[in-house]
């Protein structure tokens, strides 16, 4: 028989989650919003709603992810469908309790699941609960206030516990659950878990870096400032099966403490293994210097923030360093890489590091490295200390600011200071860095940023920086070769004969709606092409309105063509003499002379049907022009307001003769447009090249002859 707890849990469990809009099942299954719509259209068996907010419908949560799971569609698997939907729920009590109690206490409980190796809801009673998690922690020291603070706890405990136990059920293992509730940490508005902890991928980055899965067994990993444990998972995560280090690790806010041992003990390493104390620095007296020391130093506002300051404390911290040990730190850039002012205290710090053989590698990061602090610049400190016989002079600098965080990028940049070190700090051509720049620390004037002020070797001396002075030389022949077809070019020249147009012969007018009409032209709809599946090197052009309007070359975004076929299996090609229009953001007209491109909405496709007025056909040149000047002169004949589309443009309806000799002249004048593009293009071509090459030293120009 279910408790009255029971009861109460399940009442609110299904008063808060069970029901779901369209946008959160798209976010759950990781689709396109427009997607769960269509899926409710097109699948008779897709779950009915239950309930509308407004005019929105809503859905019960397990019915939606009971049919994800049974049809396979979307992208999410079972296990991670079932714990979003958990975590919807949790989303839903942020009103009724502060989302810091909310997360303490279902991390809490996640924790004492795995302590307990056992359910932590069912038949238990919620004063049975807390009784055995005091036996678990009788000294108070992970679980036990944050059980004891939850509000209502006789009616909100037992949900938790339900979600607890759903949560660690669809997990791989415990940790996994107490990682999917911490990711949801902005989802549910817990500033303080989020504030100072740097983006995932620089997380694992920074544990990389310190290089802990080469550690032996019981090797001493420190990380001050464990902040909600983020480096420390990413640390445990590194480590090979078979060995097992110490970790010590500190914080000043003992809510984190709390959460940081939490958060270790679900991952196996139990108190012999672990030593979180409240505080700046790690207990280190007892345990012993750190063989690795990992630290993100905590975020301090610019204006009571200074260089000296910054650096003292990782001088601090580098105090605990011995020979051949490591320290991986990440800080503000200002103090760590930006220029300082020469012979200036905190000028005279940084170079004791280069001095002392101390600083080995620095990366420079873009914005984003801490998403709750969007404008705080940071840098990478690799530090090591070696014996003064071993030390030999040199610095890797690496510079990421302009580059976007992805893995690929990072991954070069850390096995890059992997080589270096394994290379014993030194220079080794067998390894030699693309991406970064290995500098003696003498060629570092006082003062100066600690950026790389050149590409390396292996970066500038690449094949296209060998082919340069023969594609230099190309240039100059195709520029000569231009001006040699301009001395023989032959052709009349261009002659309009425009004249006014006599009073008795006024122009006849109609509308785009009218062409339409009298179905001379043909109206076909863009596409909505998804912007993942544009790329640069497809099989097909794509025209966006970018195109249209001019703003982007025609063919810099094109799509595969197994792609086209699949996912847009009714999507229609241009013909060549197309005109292709927009009117979102701004109007533009296309006219594309090949075909066999693909039309992205919001443009779309005006077609010439010749077969309707073979004596008074509509050309496709010609009637692009008049549209452009009609978007452009906006009122015609008096008309109040400008017409707003592009059906109701009035243009002027040529006679045969007249449209046959404006559509020569645009001919000729896109003919000879072409050609000065190209030329353009080809002198572009070779001052840009001459520049890059100049500026990267790997061109040198002889003396001009007369």
């Amino acid at each position: 028989m279910p408790t009255k707890q029971g009861a109460a849990a399940s009442s609110l469990s299904e008063a808060n989650a069970r029901l779901i809009s369209y946008a959160e099942i798209a976010t759950m299954a990781r689709v396109q919003r427009p997607v769960p719509t269509t899926w409710a259209r097109r699948h008779s068996d897709f779950p009915s709603p239950v309930a509308h907010e407004g005019t929105s419908p809503l859905f019960d949560g397990r019915a939606v992810v009971d049919w994800l799971i049974t049809t396979g569609h979307g992208n999410t698997d079972a296990p991670e469908l079932h714990a979003e939907l958990a975590l919807h729920t949790l989303a839903g009590w942020r009103r009724r309790v502060p989302p810091r109690i909310l997360l303490d206490a279902l991390t809490s409980l996640i924790c004492l699941h795995q302590q307990l190796d056992a359910p932590v809801s069912g038949g238990l009673g919620w004063r049975s609960l807390v009784e055995r998690a005091e036996s678990l922690d009788p000294d108070d020291t992970f679980l036990l206030s944050e059980l004891r603070s939850v509000p209502d706890a006789e009616r909100i405990g037992p949900a938790l516990a339900t979600l607890a136990d759903e949560l660690t059920e669809a997990a791989y293992a415990p940790a996994e659950a107490f990682d999917w509730v911490l990711d949801s940490r902005r989802r549910l508005g817990s500033a303080a878990h989020v504030a100072d902890e740097c983006a995932p991928a620089i997380t694992h980055t920074l544990a990389r870096l310190a290089l802990t899965a080469d550690l032996a067994e019981d090797a001493v990993i420190a990380v001050p400032h464990a902040r909600s444990g983020d480096l420390l998972a990413a640390l445990h995560a590194e480590r090979t099966s078979e060995a097992e280090h110490l970790y010590v690790a500190a914080d000043p806010d003992p809510t984190l403490v709390r959460l940081v041992r939490r958060r270790m003990l679900v991952r196996g390493v139990y108190e012999y293994r672990l030593d979180v104390v409240e505080g700046v620095d790690p207990d280190t007296d007892e345990w012993g210097d750190p063989h690795a020391l990992v630290c993100a130093l905590p975020y301090e506002a610019a204006e009571t923030r200074t260089a000296l300051a910054v650096l003292e404390h990782i001088q601090n911290l580098a105090d605990l360093l011995s020979a051949g040990r490591t320290a991986v730190v990440l800080g503000p850039a200002d103090a760590l890489v930006h220029a300082l002012p020469a012979h200036g205290e905190a000028d005279r710090l940084r170079s004791w590091f280069l001095a002392e053989g101390l600083l080995k590698a620095v990366i420079s990061l873009p914005d984003g490295v801490y998403p709750h602090r969007p404008a705080y610049r940071t840098a990478i400190w690799v530090l090591s200390r070696t014996p003064e016989t071993d030390r030999h002079g040199l610095v890797l600098l690496s510079d990421l600011t302009a580059e976007t965080i992805t893995a690929a990028t990072l991954n070069t940049v850390i096995e890059e200071t992997h080589d270096f070190h394994a290379a014993g700090w030194r220079a080794d051509r067998r390894h030699e860095p693309r991406r970064a720049v290995l500098v003696p620390i003498l060629h570092l004037r006082p003062g100066a940023a600690l950026t790389p002020q050149y590409r390396s070797y292996a970066n500038r001396y690449t094949q296209p920086v060998y082919e340069r002075p023969v594609r230099i030389s190309e240039l100059e022949l195709t520029v000569q070769q231009f001006r040699e077809q301009d001395r023989a070019d032959q052709s009349a020249p261009i002659r309009t004969n425009a004249v006014l147009r006599p009073e008795g012969q006024p122009i006849r007018r109609t509308s785009v709606a009218r062409l339409l009409k009298e179905r001379r032209l043909r109206r076909l709809p863009g596409h909505r092409i998804a912007a993942e599946h544009l790329a640069s090197d497809g099989h097909y052009p794509v025209i966006t309105p970018a195109e249209v309007m001019g703003v982007a070359p025609v063919g810099g975004r094109r799509i595969d063509r197994a792609v086209l076929l699949t996912a847009y299996e009714h999507a229609e090609f241009t013909e060549p003499g197309d005109i292709v229009v927009t009117t979102s953001p701004v109007f533009g007209v296309y006219v594309d002379e090949e075909g066999l491109s693909v039309v992205a909405y919001p443009a779309r496709v005006l077609r010439a049907r010749h077969d309707r007025d073979p004596e008074h056909p509509v050309r496709p040149r010609v009637l692009a022009a008049l549209l452009r000047a009609a978007a452009e002169h906006g009122r015609v004949n008096g008309a109040m307001r400008a017409p707003r589309r592009i059906e109701d443009l009035i243009v002027p309806d040529l006679d045969p003769t007249e449209a046959a000799h404006y559509d020569a002249l645009l001919a000729e004048i896109s003919r000879r447009t072409a050609l000065l593009r190209q030329q353009s293009a080809a002198l572009d071509d070779l001052a840009r090249l001459t520049a890059a090459g100049l500026t990267d030293g790997t061109l040198a120009l002889n003396a001009l002859p007369n």
